[in-house]
This record gives structure tokens, C-alpha cells and sequence, in this order.
């Protein structure tokens, strides 16, 4: 579905926005940006300012990854709940080998493995087994409210944290590209999945280790990323209204 607005008072009635985050960018970076875009316009066009316009996402994307985030303003806010229940798709590269404390760029690497034993074949066979429902462990280093923290202020203060598994779903994971010590996938998964600690795991499983160097989602329910707009794009949009 591709994205269209024809006034500036979609908005204020309730919109739904396909962005294409950019790389290092925050999901509340995104949501800011849009949202003083849209305060902007509306200040010009209609010479109004609104008080307590909303503006939300559908499902956080950490800072390393890139690809489609939903972002809702007005009345589409309460929309925002349903689309994080919707299944989601995802480009993963792993590299294997080597593992982070984030399992991700965020940390420098903190122990290395053998991969000499490693095959294609190894990789499918292995990638079968995530197939299904499951308890997955989060990252320590993520958002995961403890204790009216976040679990990555203890893990970035060196404090101890054992995170309780959640259950996830993985309904669909294929090898797209193989070329060690790196991988490429493409999964189709529940929400609450991380996608870091499916590449640490696989490592694991794997006999060696694995971190996760990019990671793209394509898609959040029926919502594709190649219909998303980047922010730029979005300002532009909002230009001609």
C-alpha cells in the first residue's frame, strides 16, 4: 500500500506514515522528526497550533537497524497496538564466528570461533530447528524494562542482569546468501522476537559464534517497506500540501 495524503488535516483526523528508518537513527528520532514536521506545516498552512497532537511508532527498531517503521499521528494512534501484534519480516546479516556482549556493532567482540567447520548444508540444517514456537532469552543489552530500568543502563554500568525468556514465534527463516564467515536471512517472525539474539543463538547452535552486522525489516503486517517513504521524502510530501 502505497503512501498518499491529499491535505494537511489527514493528520489531525489520524494517519498511518511508512517510514524508512535510517541507519543509526532512534525510532523516537524518527518519531520527533515527523512530528515537528507536521507541527510545522500545520503552523504555515492553517496558522494553528495544535496542543497534544500525537505522534507514535509500531515497534521499535534499534539505532543499527534500518527499514520500515510505522509512525501514526492523531486518532491512528490507537492503531498502534495491533500493528505490534502483527507478524513482521526481516533482512538479517549474521557474521559468524565471533560474538558481542550486544550481539550487534553496538559492543567490541569478546570472543572468537572456528568456522573451518562450518557448511551450507550445516547452516540449512541447523536453521530448520528455529522453525516454530519457542522461549527466546532478550539481549542484555535492550530496552527490556527492569525494575523501572532499562536492561542496557545495567548492562552499560557492568551490573549483572538475567533477563526472563519470552515466547516467540519464528514462522519462516531462509538463507538468502552465503558467504562465511557471513550469512544472510530472511525471517518471517512473531513480535518480540530479536533478531540479535536469534544471530547469537545460531552461532551456538552452530558450534561457533554469531552477531548480528545488519539488519533491515521489510515488513510489519501488510505494510512492505518498498511503499515507506524516507524522512526527507516525507518533508518533501509535506511541501506540496
Amino acid at each position: 500500500m502505497k503512501f498518499e495524503v491529499e491535505n494537511i488535516e489527514e493528520f489531525q483526523s489520524g494517519k498511518i506514515i511508512p517510514i524508512n528508518k535510517p541507519y543509526e537513527w532512534t525510532s523516537f528520532d524518527v518519531v520527533k522528526k515527523i512530528k515537528n514536521q507536521i507541527g510545522k506545516k500545520l503552523r504555515q498552512a492553517l496558522n494553528i497550533r495544535l496542543k497534544n497532537f500525537k505522534v507514535g511508532h509500531a515497534g521499535t527498531l534499534d539505532p543499527l537497524a534500518e527499514g520500515l517503521l510505522i509512525v501514526c499521528t492523531g486518532k491512528a494512534t490507537k492503531q498502534i497496538n495491533g500493528l505490534m501484534s502483527d507478524e513482521k519480516e526481516y533482512v538479517a546479516t549474521v557474521e559468524l564466528g565471533k560474538t558481542t556482549p550486544s550481539y550487534d556493532l553496538e559492543t567490541e567482540y569478546d570472543q572468537e570461533f572456528p568456522t573451518d567447520h562450518i557448511t551450507q548444508e550445516l547452516v540449512q540444517n541447523e536453521l530448520k530447528k528455529f522453525l516454530g514456537e519457542q522461549n527466546q532469552t532478550p539481549p542484555v543489552y535492550s530496552a527490556k524494562n527492569v525494575n523501572g530500568k532499562r536492561a542496557y543502563d545495567y548492562a552499560r554500568s557492568g551490573e549483572k542482569l538475567v533477563l526472563k525468556s519470552n515466547k516467540i514465534e519464528i514462522k519462516e527463516i531462509e538463507l538468502i546468501e552465503y558467504d562465511l564467515p557471513k550469512i544472510v536471512l530472511r525471517i518471517v517472525c512473531s513480535k518480540g522476537t530479536y533478531i540479535r539474539s536469534l544471530a547469537h543463538d545460531i552461532g551456538k547452535n552452530l558450534n561457533s559464534g554469531g552477531h548480528l552486522v545488519r539488519l533491515i525489516r521489510t515488513r510489519i503486517g501488510d505494510y512492505k517497506l518498498e511503499s515507506s517513504v524516507s524522512v526527507q521524502d516525507f518533508e518533501k510530501i509535506l511541501s506540496t500540501l
